[in-house]
Protein backbone atom coordinates (compact mmCIF):
# COMPACT_ATOMS: atom_id res chain seq x y z
CA UNK A 1 0.00 0.00 0.00
CA UNK A 2 2.76 2.65 1.44
CA UNK A 3 4.25 1.84 -2.62
CA UNK A 4 1.16 2.42 -4.47
CA UNK A 5 0.66 5.59 -2.63
CA UNK A 6 4.06 6.92 -3.25
CA UNK A 7 3.40 6.03 -7.21
CA UNK A 8 -0.01 7.90 -7.00
CA UNK A 9 2.31 10.84 -5.27
CA UNK A 10 4.92 10.67 -7.87
CA UNK A 11 2.22 10.31 -11.03
CA UNK A 12 0.48 13.45 -9.60
CA UNK A 13 3.34 15.55 -9.28
CA UNK A 14 4.71 14.89 -12.86
CA UNK A 15 1.25 15.90 -13.71
CA UNK A 16 1.70 19.05 -11.98
CA UNK A 17 5.24 19.73 -13.22
CA UNK A 18 3.75 18.62 -16.88
CA UNK A 19 0.48 21.82 -16.08
CA UNK A 20 3.49 24.24 -14.94
CA UNK A 21 5.71 23.55 -17.52
CA UNK A 22 2.21 23.92 -20.15
CA UNK A 23 1.39 27.58 -18.30
CA UNK A 24 4.64 29.21 -18.71
CA UNK A 25 4.90 28.12 -22.52
CA UNK A 26 1.55 29.59 -22.40
CA UNK A 27 2.43 32.69 -21.05
CA UNK A 28 5.55 32.92 -22.92
CA UNK A 29 3.53 33.09 -26.28
CA UNK A 30 1.06 35.52 -24.79
CA UNK A 31 3.79 37.87 -23.79
CA UNK A 32 5.38 37.49 -27.25
CA UNK A 33 1.97 38.25 -29.18
CA UNK A 34 1.39 40.97 -27.10
CA UNK A 35 4.67 42.88 -27.99
CA UNK A 36 1.87 43.37 -31.80
CA UNK A 37 -0.86 45.02 -29.76
CA UNK A 38 1.59 47.29 -26.85
CA UNK A 39 5.24 47.33 -28.09
CA UNK A 40 7.39 48.26 -25.89
CA UNK A 41 5.25 47.33 -23.32
CA UNK A 42 5.44 44.38 -20.53
CA UNK A 43 2.33 43.00 -19.18
CA UNK A 44 2.11 43.27 -15.82
CA UNK A 45 1.05 40.15 -15.38
CA UNK A 46 -0.13 37.25 -17.24
CA UNK A 47 -2.31 34.30 -15.38
CA UNK A 48 -4.96 32.22 -16.08
CA UNK A 49 -8.66 33.76 -16.08
CA UNK A 50 -11.50 32.35 -14.43
CA UNK A 51 -12.70 31.47 -17.69
CA UNK A 52 -11.31 28.00 -19.25
CA UNK A 53 -8.87 28.86 -21.94
CA UNK A 54 -8.40 32.60 -21.99
CA UNK A 55 -5.56 34.35 -20.01
CA UNK A 56 -6.07 37.40 -18.28
CA UNK A 57 -2.98 40.25 -18.94
CA UNK A 58 -2.96 43.29 -17.01
CA UNK A 59 -1.31 46.47 -18.09
CA UNK A 60 -2.04 48.58 -14.90
CA UNK A 61 -5.32 49.07 -14.53
CA UNK A 62 -6.21 47.85 -18.04
CA UNK A 63 -7.31 44.36 -18.85
CA UNK A 64 -7.23 41.79 -21.75
CA UNK A 65 -8.60 38.42 -21.88
CA UNK A 66 -6.03 36.25 -24.53
CA UNK A 67 -6.02 32.91 -26.10
CA UNK A 68 -3.65 30.81 -25.18
CA UNK A 69 -1.99 30.66 -28.68
CA UNK A 70 -1.86 34.36 -28.72
CA UNK A 71 -3.85 35.01 -32.03
CA UNK A 72 -7.31 36.08 -29.89
CA UNK A 73 -7.64 38.94 -27.60
CA UNK A 74 -10.82 40.40 -26.15
CA UNK A 75 -11.18 43.69 -24.19
CA UNK A 76 -14.29 43.98 -21.80
CA UNK A 77 -15.49 42.60 -18.54
CA UNK A 78 -15.82 39.31 -17.42
CA UNK A 79 -19.15 38.59 -15.33
CA UNK A 80 -19.32 36.09 -12.69
CA UNK A 81 -22.98 35.40 -13.49
CA UNK A 82 -23.53 33.07 -9.32
CA UNK A 83 -22.24 36.27 -7.76
CA UNK A 84 -22.63 39.02 -10.50
CA UNK A 85 -19.04 40.43 -9.90
CA UNK A 86 -17.46 42.18 -11.88
CA UNK A 87 -14.37 40.30 -12.06
CA UNK A 88 -12.71 42.61 -14.71
CA UNK A 89 -13.42 45.85 -12.83
CA UNK A 90 -12.29 43.68 -9.61
CA UNK A 91 -8.85 43.46 -11.14
CA UNK A 92 -8.58 46.84 -12.86
CA UNK A 93 -9.16 48.49 -9.43
CA UNK A 94 -5.92 46.37 -8.39
CA UNK A 95 -4.34 47.69 -10.86
CA UNK A 96 -4.76 50.90 -9.93
CA UNK A 97 -4.20 50.87 -6.52
CA UNK A 98 -0.69 49.78 -7.59
CA UNK A 99 -0.14 52.28 -10.27
CA UNK A 100 -0.74 54.64 -7.56
CA UNK A 101 1.25 53.06 -5.23
CA UNK A 102 4.40 52.79 -7.47
CA UNK A 103 4.14 56.98 -7.65
CA UNK A 104 6.13 58.99 -4.67
CA UNK A 105 4.27 60.77 -2.22
CA UNK A 106 6.67 63.16 -2.73
CA UNK A 107 5.85 64.29 -5.78
CA UNK A 108 2.20 64.93 -4.93
CA UNK A 109 0.96 67.88 -3.23
CA UNK A 110 -1.14 66.95 0.01
CA UNK A 111 -3.80 68.35 1.91
CA UNK A 112 -3.94 66.77 5.35
CA UNK A 113 -6.37 65.82 8.09
CA UNK A 114 -5.41 66.00 11.36
CA UNK A 115 -3.26 62.61 12.32
CA UNK A 116 -5.67 61.83 15.09
CA UNK A 117 -8.65 62.58 12.71
CA UNK A 118 -7.47 61.20 9.47
CA UNK A 119 -10.32 57.99 7.85
CA UNK A 120 -9.24 58.13 4.65
CA UNK A 121 -7.09 59.23 1.56
CA UNK A 122 -8.14 59.78 -1.84
CA UNK A 123 -5.90 60.41 -4.39
CA UNK A 124 -7.24 63.28 -7.08
CA UNK A 125 -6.25 64.12 -10.45
CA UNK A 126 -6.65 67.74 -10.78
CA UNK A 127 -6.26 70.94 -13.11
CA UNK A 128 -5.56 74.35 -11.82
CA UNK A 129 -7.89 75.95 -14.80
CA UNK A 130 -10.98 73.13 -13.81
CA UNK A 131 -13.75 74.72 -12.21
CA UNK A 132 -15.13 71.61 -10.54
CA UNK A 133 -11.36 71.47 -9.52
CA UNK A 134 -11.59 74.70 -7.58
CA UNK A 135 -15.00 74.09 -6.11
CA UNK A 136 -13.45 71.48 -4.56
CA UNK A 137 -10.21 72.82 -3.47
CA UNK A 138 -12.50 75.87 -2.17
CA UNK A 139 -13.52 72.85 0.38
CA UNK A 140 -10.76 71.72 1.02
CA UNK A 141 -11.46 71.97 4.66
CA UNK A 142 -14.49 70.47 5.00
CA UNK A 143 -12.67 67.26 3.69
CA UNK A 144 -9.95 67.32 5.77
CA UNK A 145 -12.60 68.15 9.25
CA UNK A 146 -14.11 64.87 8.01
CA UNK A 147 -11.08 62.66 8.38
CA UNK A 148 -10.26 62.87 4.27
CA UNK A 149 -6.89 63.71 3.26
CA UNK A 150 -6.91 64.84 0.00
CA UNK A 151 -3.40 63.94 -2.62
CA UNK A 152 -2.87 65.92 -5.46
CA UNK A 153 -1.76 64.41 -8.86
CA UNK A 154 -1.71 66.57 -12.17
CA UNK A 155 -3.04 66.76 -15.02
CA UNK A 156 -3.47 69.32 -17.11
CA UNK A 157 -6.46 68.85 -19.59
CA UNK A 158 -4.83 70.98 -22.45
CA UNK A 159 -2.08 68.71 -22.56
CA UNK A 160 1.92 69.16 -22.62
CA UNK A 161 3.30 72.85 -23.27
CA UNK A 162 0.13 74.88 -23.08
CA UNK A 163 -0.69 77.08 -20.80
CA UNK A 164 -2.88 75.16 -18.03
CA UNK A 165 0.82 72.74 -18.16
CA UNK A 166 3.10 75.36 -17.21
CA UNK A 167 1.22 76.66 -14.21
CA UNK A 168 1.12 73.41 -13.09
CA UNK A 169 4.83 73.14 -13.99
CA UNK A 170 4.89 76.00 -11.89
CA UNK A 171 3.19 75.09 -8.83
CA UNK A 172 5.12 72.13 -8.33
CA UNK A 173 8.23 73.71 -8.62
CA UNK A 174 6.74 76.42 -5.86
CA UNK A 175 9.11 76.86 -2.63
CA UNK A 176 5.64 76.26 -0.78
CA UNK A 177 3.74 74.43 -3.07
CA UNK A 178 0.41 73.86 -1.37
CA UNK A 179 0.42 77.79 -1.11
CA UNK A 180 0.80 78.07 -5.19
CA UNK A 181 -2.23 75.50 -5.51
CA UNK A 182 -4.23 77.31 -3.73
CA UNK A 183 -3.31 81.00 -5.20
CA UNK A 184 -3.42 78.53 -9.16
CA UNK A 185 -7.05 77.59 -8.01
CA UNK A 186 -8.19 81.16 -7.46
CA UNK A 187 -7.36 82.28 -10.80
CA UNK A 188 -4.05 84.50 -8.99
CA UNK A 189 -0.94 84.76 -11.01
CA UNK A 190 1.71 82.37 -9.80
CA UNK A 191 5.30 82.94 -10.21
CA UNK A 192 6.23 80.99 -13.30
CA UNK A 193 9.44 78.51 -12.63
CA UNK A 194 10.63 75.07 -13.98
CA UNK A 195 12.53 72.34 -12.55
CA UNK A 196 12.54 68.95 -12.65
CA UNK A 197 8.99 67.86 -11.87
CA UNK A 198 6.49 65.07 -11.97
CA UNK A 199 3.76 66.57 -14.20
CA UNK A 200 4.78 64.27 -16.85
CA UNK A 201 5.09 61.06 -14.90
CA UNK A 202 1.33 62.37 -13.81
CA UNK A 203 0.20 62.51 -17.51
CA UNK A 204 1.33 58.88 -18.17
CA UNK A 205 -0.62 57.51 -15.01
CA UNK A 206 -3.39 59.28 -15.84
CA UNK A 207 -3.74 57.58 -19.17
CA UNK A 208 -3.33 54.26 -17.45
CA UNK A 209 -6.24 54.87 -15.17
CA UNK A 210 -8.11 56.50 -18.10
CA UNK A 211 -8.63 60.15 -16.46
CA UNK A 212 -10.41 61.87 -18.99
CA UNK A 213 -11.35 64.92 -16.96
CA UNK A 214 -11.24 66.67 -13.61
CA UNK A 215 -11.53 66.12 -10.96
CA UNK A 216 -10.98 62.66 -11.24
CA UNK A 217 -10.88 60.79 -7.83
CA UNK A 218 -9.00 57.28 -6.73
CA UNK A 219 -10.03 55.54 -3.64
CA UNK A 220 -7.78 53.64 -1.33
CA UNK A 221 -9.55 50.47 -3.27
CA UNK A 222 -9.06 51.71 -6.80
CA UNK A 223 -12.34 53.08 -7.41
CA UNK A 224 -12.60 55.70 -9.71
CA UNK A 225 -15.12 58.58 -8.92
CA UNK A 226 -15.13 61.13 -11.64
CA UNK A 227 -16.01 64.91 -11.63
CA UNK A 228 -16.98 66.97 -7.77
CA UNK A 229 -18.46 65.34 -5.05
CA UNK A 230 -19.14 67.37 -1.38
CA UNK A 231 -17.38 66.81 1.61
CA UNK A 232 -19.95 64.35 3.43
CA UNK A 233 -21.08 62.67 0.77
CA UNK A 234 -17.55 61.15 -0.12
CA UNK A 235 -17.60 60.88 3.60
CA UNK A 236 -20.41 58.79 3.31
CA UNK A 237 -19.59 57.13 0.17
CA UNK A 238 -15.71 55.88 1.50
CA UNK A 239 -17.46 54.98 4.94
CA UNK A 240 -19.52 52.48 2.80
CA UNK A 241 -16.84 51.17 1.07
CA UNK A 242 -14.64 50.41 3.69
CA UNK A 243 -16.97 48.53 5.60
CA UNK A 244 -18.17 46.67 2.89
CA UNK A 245 -14.58 45.80 2.86
CA UNK A 246 -14.44 44.23 6.29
Amino acid sequence: MKSKLISWAAAALAVTSMLGLAVADDVETIAKAMQKIAPGMTPDRIVESPMPGLYEVSFGSEVLYVSKDGRFALQGDLIDVASKANLSEARRAQGRVQLIKSLNEKDMIIFAAPPKQEKHVVTIFTDVDCAYCRKMHGEMADYNKAGITIRYLAFPRSGVDTPSYHKMVSVWCAKDRRAAMTRAKLGEAVEQKTCDNPVKKHLAAAERVGVSGTPTMVLEDGTVVPGYMPAARLSQALDQLATAAR
